[in-house]
């Protein structure tokens, strides 16, 4: 061969050999690092991705970010896609309790349902796809600050889970530890029922918030509550501890119709008039029973009557055990109850310390009819019911009761 022939050979060798050096280079550049997929400006990603060389790079981000300590429990934790669709998140404690989220409609992003619990550590992997096809998932650990009971509030719900209650009955929830930031929590408090009707919550201090509709209930009613505060923000660094979720149903519509001045109780039940009742209220004016609505609290087939637990003492002080079939009504003391001491006076005359009296059989009836909720209407005196003594959501007009929510 001759030597020129050998020189082209040789060129042509080099010139495949640059040829192939430069394609393994190109294709080295279109492959991504095990960090691909995350952008720069964000060093907590890790993962692995493979995009073809005209598509753009997928980016993911999560709102947290890896090994983050003390990240607020009120964080939603969200995660976002560029150039990409989310197609996997999988957000989960150490301890395995998985937090569900939902996937926008475009797929550009993923929030979770719930809040985070306190001093937990998380585990979140996240997964986006290019319009290819090609993938790149991120990982990243974090754990939440820690809170002590003092820096949570617990949520008590009032009725019970299942109860059936009168048609008077408002939704009550207590929380062990001051609210102050009520707008946040009355976000996820929530009463619906069916059929649907109108109401309010209304605030009646930093520990406690009453719901109740514009009139009352409808018998037969179901209602359910849900109070999502678990790890909503309470103000002044206290978080919600638990949520609570139940559901109770409105029985017969009970209302008694108690009128002072003629010494009656009308008893009517789904709009029946039933019985009328000879009774006896406040000796007047130093016991003058309360007007307004009342609405039974609890009740006590038996129970003792100290007069010394409400104030009374001295000449008019009394001690009475085993007093039959008495229904609360008020905190500060007034109830309906039997009062065989009275049946002299009862339908005729005011004489007790401001309970209402009636005869011991009339009273076992009531009692066996009775439920918490049923409402007891007063008239005929000119002391007022108040709001805060007892059930006295019905004192106030219901737009004067919807001004106390917090997100009036």
């Amino acid at each position: 061969m001759s030597d020129r022939r050998l020189r082209l050979r040789a060129a042509a060798a080099l010139a495949i050999a640059a040829l192939a050096t430069a394609g393994l280079t190109a294709c080295q550049a279109d492959d991504p690092s095990p960090d691909a997929g995350s952008s720069a400006a964000d060093p907590t990603s890790s993962g692995s991705a493979s995009t073809s060389p005209d598509a753009a790079p997928v980016t993911v981000k999560a709102s947290v970010h890896k090994g983050a300590t003390d990240v607020p429990v009120d964080q939603v934790v969200s995660v976002t896609a560029t150039d990409g669709t989310i197609s996997e998140v999988r957000l989960a404690s150490t301890e395995g309790a998985e937090l569900t989220g939902e996937v926008a409609a475009d797929g550009s992003s993923w929030t979770a349902s719930d809040r985070l619990e306190p001093g937990t550590s998380y585990k979140l992997t996240a997964t986006a796809a290019a319009s290819d096809g090609s993938t790149v998932t991120k990982r990243t650990k974090f754990s939440t600050q820690d809170l002590t009971l003092d820096q949570q509030t617990y949520p008590s719900v009032s009725p019970l889970r299942g109860e059936t209650v009168g048609v008077g009955m408002p939704v009550i929830v207590t929380f062990d530890v001051p609210v102050t930031d009520k707008a946040s929590f009355e976000k996820h408090m929530t009463v619906t029922s069916t059929p649907a009707q109108p109401g309010s919550w209304h605030w009646l201090s930093d520990t406690e918030a009453h719901w109740r509709p514009k009139t009352y209930w409808k018998a037969g009613t179901d209602v359910h509550v849900a109070v999502d505060v678990n790890s909503v923000s309470a103000g002044n660094g206290i978080y919600g501890q638990e949520d609570r979720d139940l559901s109770f149903h409105v029985g017969d519509a009970h209302i008694y119709k108690v009128n002072a001045k003629t010494d009656q109780m009308k008893v009517f039940s789904n709009g029946k008039l039933l019985r009328t009742i000879p009774i006896t209220t406040g000796q007047q004016p130093e016991y003058t029973t309360r007007s307004g609505t009342k609405v039974i609290i609890e009740k006590f087939e038996s129970r003792d009557m100290n007069s010394e637990t409400v104030g009374i003492t001295g000449a008019d002080a009394y001690n009475i055990k085993g007093v039959k079939y008495a229904m609360r009504l008020t905190y500060s003391g007034e109830f309906i109850h039997a009062a065989p001491w009275s049946v002299y006076a009862q339908g005729n005359s005011n004489v007790s310390h401001g309970c209402t009296g009636m005869s011991t059989d009339n009273a076992g009836w009531l009692f066996a009819m009775s439920r918490r909720g049923d409402v007891v209407e007063y008239t005929g005196t000119d002391r007022p019911m108040t709001l805060d003594n007892g059930y006295g959501d019905w004192n106030e007009p219901y737009k004067t009761y919807a001004q106390g929510s917090a997100l009036s």
